[in-house]
């Protein structure tokens, strides 16, 4: 490695080029555990030239590539059950919590998180199938949280929640139980 003297304050990009051309495999390609961010930009070019019309399949990591692709759509998934148990949690805690105070907040999460689930939507519209089947699997997550955030507040639940369902149009639209 080259040494250098820096002035405080600054970085040695002499280092860091060093110490990234050593996390280098054979012809100078990125190990997919080493450092998965040039991994992906050096396999994105590798698929661009290939379908260029080179003949370079040999140097593309196809397992790996594999993988990370099937994790897009996986990572989708997740992020839409994320947004479907908040809103869910926060339609419970509106619905049965006594307190006041706190409503206008957890409308606004259900606001943001129904704009987010729309756009995910949008973005991956094969999720909508899913959707109705994610909301019923999210239900029970969602409850626990909302039992759970009432009990840490000392608050009581006017109802039952495990009680509670919400249908499908309930979740994504701008419906809100009434106090």
């Amino acid at each position: 490695m080259t040494e250098r003297v820096v002035e405080k304050g600054t970085v040695d990009m002499t280092r860091i080029h060093d110490t990234a051309a050593n996390l280098t495999g054979s012809g100078g390609m990125v190990a997919y555990d080493i450092d998965v961010l040039s991994w992906s930009e050096q396999q994105a070019a590798l698929l661009r030239r290939v379908a260029a019309g080179e003949t370079i399949n040999d140097q593309i990591d196809w397992e790996n590539v594999a993988e990370e692709i099937e994790s897009v759509g996986q990572s989708e998934r997740r992020s839409l059950a994320s947004h479907v148990r908040l809103v869910l949690e926060h339609l419970a805690k509106l619905e049965a919590s006594p307190a006041a105070n706190p409503r206008a907040g957890w409308q606004d999460t259900v606001s943001r998180a129904r704009v987010d689930i729309e756009d995910l939507l949008q973005a991956s519209p094969s999720l909508r199938p899913k959707l109705e089947a994610m909301v019923a699997e999210q239900l029970p997550r969602a409850l626990k949280l909302a039992a759970s955030s009432l009990a840490h507040h000392g608050e009581t639940a006017r109802m039952p929640l495990d009680k509670l369902r919400y249908s499908l149009d309930q979740v994504v639209n701008d419906w809100f139980p009434q106090p």
